[in-house]
Order: C-alpha cells, then sequence, then structure tokens
C-alpha cells in the first residue's frame, strides 16, 4: 500500500511517499521511511504522531493513502502568541 510520511521543523518540511505492507503501523512506516535519520532530533518516545491530523499511538494500523504526520513539541503557548496578536493589532488601529 502506498502511505506518507512528513515532517516539517523551523527550517524544513520533507513528505515521503513509499509502499509498505499490508499489515504496517505507524512507526514501521515511520522508521522505514528513513526520516529519522535525516531528522536526528525527532523522538518517537517523546512526540506526538497522527494520521491525517488525528491523533494516533505508534502502534495504529495504517490504510492506503493514509498521510502520517510526525508533529513538533510546541514551543510558544498558544494563548500568550493570541494575546501578543490582539496587542499588535490594537497598536495598528492607534494609527489610522
Amino acid at each position: 500500500m502506498n502511505v506518507g510520511v512528513c515532517y516539517a521543523d523551523a527550517d524544513r518540511q520533507l513528505w515521503l511517499r513509499m509502499e509498505m505492507p499490508d499489515d504496517s503501523t505507524v512507526e514501521q512506516a515511520i522508521r522505514y521511511s528513513g526520516i529519522l535519520e535525516r531528522f536526528p532530533e525527532i523522538d518517537l518516545s517523546v512526540q506526538k504522531v497522527g494520521i491525517f491530523g488525528k491523533l494516533v499511538k505508534l502502534d495504529a494500523p495504517v490504510k492506503e493513502g493514509d498521510r502520517i504526520e510526525i508533529y513538533r513539541p510546541i514551543t510558544a503557548d498558544p494563548k500568550t502568541v493570541r494575546r501578543r496578536k490582539i496587542a499588535s493589532d490594537d497598536d495598528d488601529d492607534d494609527d489610522d
């Protein structure tokens, strides 16, 4: 079956497509893809993975056409980022 594995860091992104046996798991596909060698900072014991944006476990089975995603840890609190954006937008209004 044909599946994809994708990952992105701050500077680059990679999406690999490959053929896998029908009974493959998410972890098997990730390891087979070679992405762990290209991005040695990936730690599957810590980082979450998903299929088409839905979190799954490493032992989840993959199906034809699945896009397996490896998620980076959040480096900024989303609430803080939103507050900064709102504050920045308010500053822009003063220019009118």
